[in-house]
């Protein structure tokens, strides 16, 4: 790795960042990457990804075929890694790390969003359950075969360790050193910090921003929060004339900036006064040094809980997502009960995990086969499965 400093990518970075120098590394060791950084190499190998590619067609709130104009899991992933890269320039944090992390943290997730998770997490509850943060980290680790050498995309540590949020106790004995952090109760790198809440930032303003585009949310509600409605009336006292979507537009864009600068104001403040003079230092702080600060925290919680109330409990979100967990139980009752329906490669799959755990590779085998389906295929395949009118 000694090349990357000469090339000097990552020379501006404070010395309690992730760099090329100090990772843990992969799993399988490979020669430098040249002239790319080490997390640079990780971000190429997630957007090259077949689980990547999959995110255009998997949904945030929005069934993929309700309308091309709301957020997928690949546009809300830009837009996360977008808002990443600012806040890790300002601190002077590896954007590289940020940046991977953030494009790969949903590669895990099922079609139909929350709805697709809760419904795929009951399915498997005999079975060590179904989480979408432990399922990316399968993605990169194991299912995606792309190389000669070993599965998955052997990403470096920290980038592995950014994805997997957090877990319980008996996951991380499973999982091993990635996950010891939660056993040992040490915080994981500033950039993993920084990813974490970028994700925040960009699905709150941008369910706000799909919400309002489908009808859904009621503005006048909407205005009555603390910050839509401070930035609602900035914008109408500056550009009296400005209506529409342009003026949602500019409330939502100062919404994020006012966000961006409290994270970045907080987090210097506390990195001032923790003074973490290495990245060892900053996994032993005790606490986040990247975090909001308590009065944005109160105000992130009051949008959230908007949300919850007005947009994702919505009636007409609820009956999409009612039918969405019926394709998803359906499917997964189906292939358990013959796995022969399968295609053949995962047919394949099934039996290779049943072998080595019985009926709960099995059920993980099928886990792995619909967590990795997009909307529209999960719904096409539920067809093929149960529409006698359907031939395939």
């Amino acid at each position: 790795m000694a090349g990357m400093a000469a090339n000097g990518l990552e020379d501006r970075l404070a010395p309690y960042a992730v760099s090329s120098q100090n990772t843990r590394g992969r799993r399988h060791p490979e020669p430098p990457p040249g002239r790319r950084s080490e997390f640079q190499r990780d971000r190429d190998r997630i957007v090259h990804s077949t689980a990547f590619r999959r995110l255009e067609y998997k949904t945030q709130v929005f069934v993929n075929h309700e309308g091309d104009l709301f957020r997928t899991r690949l546009t809300h992933s830009i837009e996360v890694a977008q808002i990443g890269r600012t806040i890790a320039r300002a601190l002077r944090l590896n954007e590289d790390l940020v940046e991977a992390i953030a494009l790969a943290h949903d590669l895990g997730h099922t079609a139909f969003g929350h709805a697709g998770q809760e419904a795929l997490n009951a399915c498997m509850k005999d079975w060590g359950g179904f989480e979408h943060n432990l399922q990316s980290l399968r993605v990169v680790d194991e299912l995606e075969r792309r190389y000669a050498e070993f599965d998955g995309l052997n990403l470096c540590f920290e980038t592995r360790e950014g994805i997997l949020k957090h877990c319980s106790a008996r996951q991380a004995a499973e999982l091993g050193p990635v996950a010891q952090r939660f056993v040992d109760g040490l915080q994981p790198s500033l950039e993993a910090q920084l990813a974490n809440l970028a994700d925040e930032i960009a699905y709150n303003n941008h369910d706000i921003d799909d919400g309002l585009r489908s009808g859904l949310l009621d503005l006048d509600a909407l205005c009555e929060t603390t910050l839509f409605g401070r930035y609602w009336r900035e914008v109408h006292a500056r550009y009296p004339d400005l209506q529409g979507r342009a003026r949602i537009h500019e409330t939502i864009r100062r919404m994020i900036d006012h966000m961006v600068r409290d994270l970045i104001d907080e987090s210097e403040r506390r990195l001032a006064e923790a003074r973490p003079t290495d990245l060892d230092a900053v996994r032993k702080a005790g606490r986040p040094l990247i975090a909001f600060s308590d009065a944005q925290r109160e105000i992130n919680l009051e949008l959230k809980q908007f949300l919850r109330h007005n947009l994702y409990e919505h009636y007409r979100v609820r009956r999409m997502t009612g039918k969405a967990r019926r394709v998803i139980h359906e499917l997964f009752e189906a292939f358990m009960n013959d796995h022969r329906l399968l295609p053949p490669e995962y047919q394949q799959h099934c039996r290779h995990k049943e072998t080595a755990r019985g009926k709960a590779g099995r059920a993980r085998a099928i886990a792995d086969y619909i967590a990795g389906m997009t909307d529209r295929y999960a719904i096409l395949e539920h067809h093929r499965l149960f529409d006698p009118d359907h031939v395939s």
